[in-house]
């Protein structure tokens, strides 16, 4: 992925943080932005996936906790 394409998918995402921003303001759960969020990144036509589980390995030891990225998006971008 280029530097442009980069730059044009962070554009986007934050394009969509701010449109929720813009109708919920401040104050609430971090859970209700993050479903939000999903709902106007997909209205985009974004790939996202919440809630991915990331196994964390540790010189061969897997560890009992997995590492969960709140939402992945085309892949590339965690938020």
């Amino acid at each position: 992925m280029s530097q442009k394409e980069i730059n044009q998918l962070s554009y986007g995402i934050v394009g969509c943080a701010i449109e929720v921003h813009k109708h919920l303001g401040p104050g609430l759960l971090e859970s209700i932005y993050e479903e939000c969020m999903i709902h106007e990144l997909r209205s985009k036509g974004f790939d996202v996936k919440n809630q991915v589980l990331v196994p964390v390995i540790y010189k061969g030891l897997e560890i009992r906790q997995s590492l969960r990225l709140d939402i992945l998006i085309n892949r590339v971008v965690v938020v």
